[in-house]
């Protein structure tokens, strides 16, 4: 079991910026690979952005561009920039952790993000 904390998250105009932070909370799992997904009211969840302990990025087409994902050397710490948020980033964002050797996903709790005018 991995348990990932979240914070950030909020209210904000449109094309105004969030800062999203993650970490992991037990110091002896090996993470290969971070990141967030999100899912908007009435939708589906959807990965939003990844990056592996090898240090190599994935974004969403809706995120390319405007997001950023960074994490620690370590591979306990991640955090999304969310620039020129749209009201359709609206949505709760989750992050996300995958254990080495293991193909199973854990998720954190959640953060709202609004986007409204």
């Amino acid at each position: 079991q991995v348990q990932l904390v979240e914070s950030g998250g909020g209210s904000v105009q449109p094309g105004r910026s969030l800062m999203l932070s993650c970490r992991v909370a037990q110091s002896s799992v090996e993470i290969s690979a971070l990141g967030w997904s999100r899912q908007a009211p009435g939708g589906l969840r959807e990965a939003v952005a990844t990056i592996t302990k090898f240090g190599s990025t994935k974004y969403s087409e809706a995120a390319q561009g405007r997001f950023t994902i960074s994490a620690d050397g370590s591979m306990r710490t991640v955090q999304l920039q969310l620039n020129n948020l749209r009201p359709e980033d609206t949505a709760v964002y989750y992050c996300r952790a995958q254990r080495s050797m293991s193909a199973i996903e854990y998720f954190g709790q959640g953060t709202q993000v609004t986007v409204s005018s």
